[in-house]
């Protein structure tokens, strides 16, 4: 391969690492506003792509929960494991969503610094106590970090929605398992009178009735705490109410 002509073999050339630089940076203050309202288009596309995500999982969810729950109730026939069923699949749609909402998260805090430090202060200049704000937003830009842990974004996406579907499968599978009308057995009775009855319906194959009514019982002792749990006004809590 030739030599570059009018380059020396110790001037930098194509190859050479100290070639190698990006674009300018913007230096006039019109330059540097563009910049900014390019970049605040971007990170409201990219925390609309991810709310999209989440709204999507809870959409799979909803839909999830209305087809067993018809599926379930519509017959006697229909074991009420269905609806246990329903329990784990929105169970793991939640996991799901909430590592969503983590990204999420991310770049709703950027988005949300921009307009509250930004073009706040542009429509309606005030008096600030964070005047580094923006620093905060180049660290993240260098080194993303998520801003709130995986427990809180269950807990969050719990209050918000999960909480509600989680009530409406306990209330389908404890008028399942306590109606013999909707039982399989079909008998002339319309309500279990005996709890020995109840944990004998509540059995799933060789799983005894007992050990279901347990870990049905410890999952949603864990959806009634989360549902109560009193977040901390932290991060983007702290200002405002319409929150996501």
């Amino acid at each position: 391969m030739e030599p570059l002509i009018g380059l020396k073999r110790n001037e930098p050339g194509i190859d050479s690492p100290t070639n190698t630089v990006g674009p300018p940076l913007p230096t006039s203050s019109s330059e540097k506003v563009n910049a900014v309202i390019h970049y605040y288009r971007g990170e409201m596309g990219r925390m609309t792509s991810w709310r999209d995500r989440l709204d999507r999982t809870s959409n799979w969810a909803i839909t999830v929960v209305a087809a067993l729950l018809s599926i379930s109730l519509s017959t006697p026939s229909s074991h009420h494991g269905v609806i246990v069923f329903g329990m784990l699949l929105i169970t793991l749609l939640l996991l799901i969503e909430a590592r969503r909402y983590r990204f999420f998260d991310i770049y709703r805090g950027r988005v949300r610094q921009l307009e509250r430090y930004y073009f706040a202060q542009v429509l309606s200049p005030q008096a600030e106590i964070n005047l580094d704000w923006a620093s905060s937003i180049a660290q993240s830009l260098r080194k993303p970090v998520f801003l709130i842990s995986y427990r809180e974004g269950l807990v969050r996406r719990i209050r918000r929605n999960y909480c509600w579907m989680y009530l409406i499968l306990i209330l389908a599978w404890g008028l399942k398992i306590s109606s013999p009308i909707l039982l399989p057995d079909d008998t002339n009775a319309e309500v279990v009178s005996r709890w020995s009855d109840l944990v004998q319906n509540a059995s799933l194959g060789p799983v005894a009735g007992w050990i279901v009514l347990a870990i049905v019982g410890a999952l949603y002792a864990a959806i009634l705490t989360a549902s109560l749990y009193n977040e901390p006004d932290d991060g983007e809590f702290a200002f405002g109410d319409a929150h996501v």
